[in-house]
């Protein structure tokens, strides 16, 4: 084989490995991709977060929620009034990542059903 067909396979380098990692700490966890869904559909206070991604428990939804906004995905608005609360909103990566889910769904009808 000649040189200019053989392929050289290198290491990812380091950079490009971490900020793989950083992603798959933050989307790899079971909830937050159902929790970074819901707030780009517009589900934003906690307590409705906590009805609409069923079987998450309020422990874990904080998690993801502090894990989210930490990653820089989602942003905490407190709303003053006479009773205050707490909004969540996309951040314009959280946008894009939203986009990503979004477009996965749909590629998802595409494939054929898994066997139980």
């Amino acid at each position: 084989m000649s040189a200019a067909r053989r392929r050289i396979i290198r290491a990812m380098p380091l950079p490009e490995r971490v900020a793989y990692w950083r992603l798959e700490d933050v989307l790899g966890c079971k909830w937050t991709t159902a929790v970074l869904g819901a707030i780009g559909d517009g589900v934003t206070r906690p307590y409705h977060l906590e009805r609409f991604v069923a079987g998450i428990s309020k422990k874990i939804l904080y998690e993801r929620l502090r894990k989210l906004e930490r990653f820089g995905l989602i942003r905490k608005a407190e709303q003053p009034s006479r009773r205050a609360h707490v909004d969540y909103c996309l951040t314009r990566a959280g946008v894009e990542v939203h986009r990503i889910l979004r477009r996965l769904r749909k590629l998802q009808g595409l494939w054929p059903p898994t066997p139980v």
